[in-house]
């Protein structure tokens, strides 16, 4: 079965070794997590390991990815928000969005004939 070619994708960053390094890899050998970007940097002498390298967003000036729809990278980042959105809800305020069953709405009648 062949493998199904997602593209590729060039980073930028600034090393204290080798100054601004432009790397291109695979598509899947490049991720964002926990403010850093993780670029897939080659295999261990066995092959049994995969060598990564740790990119604090800081020092990436940029990333440009191949992808097969804009609209569909568009969507996941929209969706990466609504889940941060989400889990601070959950940790702040004690709810979740199924909890979230539009505004309380209170009436608020005046026991005073005069209208005051």
């Amino acid at each position: 079965m062949a493998e199904e070619d997602l593209g590729e994708a060039t980073i930028v960053y600034e090393t204290p070794e080798d100054g601004t390094v432009e790397r291109t890899v695979q598509n899947e050998h490049l991720a964002y997590f926990q403010d850093h970007w993780i670029v897939k940097m080659g295999d261990d002498e066995d092959g049994d390991w995969d060598i990564v390298r740790r990119i604090p967003t800081r020092h990436v000036h940029y990333v440009e990815r191949e992808v097969d729809e804009f609209e569909e990278e568009v969507k996941t980042l929209r969706n990466q928000v609504q889940s941060f959105a989400d889990d601070v809800r959950s940790k702040f305020l004690g709810e979740s969005e199924d909890d979230d069953q539009g505004p309380l709405r209170i009436d608020v009648e005046s026991d005073d004939d005069s209208g005051k």
